[in-house]
């Protein structure tokens, strides 16, 4: 890997940066909550740097951002003991509770959290190097995410307000929790990833232990007490931590559902970490390879613009980024020409600067591992084909362009995670669709092309590999209400709005059989309203 001395020049003096974005100060924080209170830790602590540097004196310095816990076993389990109180074998307040009560208990969160967006925004920015608009726009995708969740939720309710009648038998069907469940986000999207499994998770009455992800915690300082007041206690835990506590979480038994969204490796680890794994009902995003297709066919100036930015959005660090593209042999020439282009007209730089799209990295040490990749595939016949491809400075790594790819490459079977592309020619089709057949990953994958026969003879095959086909564009989640899943090590469970609010419950149902005094008993509870899953109330 080769160090670019002007790469360090992006780097700003301590004066340099806007004052809008000013350096924060160091956020030290030792409390964490469990069990409705703010608990001052007085163990070890985790400093926290962000990937920005500053410059003085010719050298590049870390900017501290501050400290958080670092807790163990103890803390876990204290977390689990609370959420287990909170759940108290499902007839705990919050799992009892009303469907209109939950949602105002979320809805009061969620204007208490809008009040903090700037404060949120600002640590995300500094801690995971995300482009600050970028930040924005998780911010709020993250409240309207919530806020079609509820909507989503108040249909799920309206539709299981009556009772059916079938064969002599009156019911009533509800969705009910499942129980105490642990939310584990990804540092790429630390507070919208997150929210996708904690606010249904919550919504259908389980209690949760939130463990933030390990870049992109301080941003969950300015929710403490958000979370704190407006649940009850217990049903909202909040803890830092690694391995050493989160694996006695696991082992504890008590858990009922894990949702986890990072590598799969670390979710099977913790699935094997449950005593009880028949019990355990797991929500899980993980590993992503997905390829585009470039036919023959394709419109070279759109097909080269949304891979390009499918590829390096957030320089790469997605789930959903193009991480290989195939392009056929005939256009390969013009379309490396046109995409080399796109990549050098791509900003780099920190975060608030307008338009950025290539920022510094988080994860320590990967820029070494991206160097490693670029290395290896020339070893093995590939070629940097973009101007200062590869090079690094500091935290930043210049996409890397590496062309042709082969199967003897690491980068052709590994997710990087970062923006390093391969790009593989090919002239019979089987190439890319062997390789979706072969590849341990099922998320997503693109197809460009203009000719109909074309694009029916690959959905048809690829449907069956991947979970989404996207033609003549980028891989994305969005919309929301849209399925997101992958098949084999990409994903289990579902999550979208109408799918997560299932995921995180289960259909229960009061039975009784349609004798007159039991359409009376029936109908004196739900006249008194005596009950909340016996109710024919409908939600506004």
């Amino acid at each position: 890997m080769t160090t670019n001395a002007d790469m360090l020049t992006l780097f700003p003096d301590a004066q340099d940066v806007p004052e809008a974005h000013a350096l924060p100060e160091p956020v030290e924080l030792r409390g964490y909550l469990v069990g409705g209170r703010i608990i001052d830790w007085d163990g070890p602590m985790q400093q926290i740097d962000s990937p920005v540097e500053i410059r003085r004196n010719g050298s590049l310095e870390p900017v501290r951002l501050g400290s958080c816990p670092q807790l163990d076993a103890q803390a876990g389990l204290a977390a689990v003991e609370a959420v287990r109180q909170a759940w108290d074998h499902g007839m705990g307040l919050w799992p009892t509770l009303s469907v209109a009560d939950r949602i105002s208990r979320v809805e009061a969160f969620t204007g208490r959290m809008i009040e903090k967006r700037e404060a949120i925004v600002r640590l995300m920015m500094w801690e995971i190097c995300k482009p600050l608009d970028e930040c924005r726009v998780e911010f709020d995708r993250t409240v309207e995410y919530i806020r079609d969740t509820v909507d989503a939720l108040k249909d799920l309710d309206r539709a299981s307000s009556r009772f059916v009648i079938e064969k002599g038998i009156y019911a009533q069907i509800r969705r009910a929790p499942l129980g105490p469940t642990l939310c584990m986000g990804p540092y790429n999207y630390p507070l919208n990833e997150t929210f996708a499994t904690l606010i249904p998770a919550l919504l259908m009455g389980n209690p949760v232990i939130l463990k933030p992800p390990r870049l992109g915690r301080l941003l969950y300082v300015p929710l403490m007490e958000a979370f704190r007041d407006c649940f009850p206690a217990g049903v909202v835990n909040v803890v830092f931590g690694g391995r050493s506590m989160v694996g006695p979480i696991m082992a504890s038994g008590i858990i009922s559902v894990l949702a986890f969204i990072g590598s799969s490796d670390a979710a099977s680890a913790l699935r094997k970490a449950h005593p009880n794994p028949n019990q355990l009902r797991c929500i899980l995003g993980m590993g992503a390879k997905n390829p585009a297709i470039v036919m023959k066919s394709a419109d070279m100036e759109l097909a080269v613009a949304e891979c390009a930015a499918g590829s390096l959005s957030f320089s790469g660090q997605r789930c959903t980024a193009l991480k290989i593209l195939f392009v056929h042999e005939d256009r390969l020439d013009e379309f490396v020409e046109r995409f080399v282009d796109a990549v050098a007209a791509m900003p780099m730089g920190m975060p608030w600067k307008d338009g950025v799209r290539i920022t510094p990295l988080p994860e320590p040490g990967k820029c070494t591992y991206l160097g490693m990749l670029v290395s290896d595939a020339i070893a093995h016949g590939a070629r940097v084909v973009n101007a200062g491809g590869g090079q690094s400075g500091g935290s930043l790594f210049h996409p890397a362009v590496l062309s042709p790819v082969n199967a003897d490459m690491l980068v052709y079977h590994e997710e990087q995670f970062g923006p390093v592309v391969p790009i593989v020619p090919f002239r019979d089709m089987a190439t890319p669709v062997n390789y979706m057949v072969e590849s341990p990953f099922g998320q997503q994958l693109s197809i460009f092309s203009d000719d109909p026969k074309e694009v029916a003879g690959l959905v048809d095959p690829l449907v069956n590999q991947v979970c989404r086909v996207n033609i003549n564009c980028l891989c994305q989640r969005g919309p929301d209400t849209f399925p997101f899943t992958g098949r084999k090590d990409s994903a289990e469970g579902t999550l979208s709005v109408g799918d997560a609010l299932r995921c995180f419950s289960i259909r229960t149902l009061v039975a009784a059989k349609g004798t007159d005094r039991n359409k009376e008993l029936l109908a004196a509870i739900t006249r008194e309203h005596s009950s909340n899953f016996l109710s024919t109330d409908f939600i506004m």
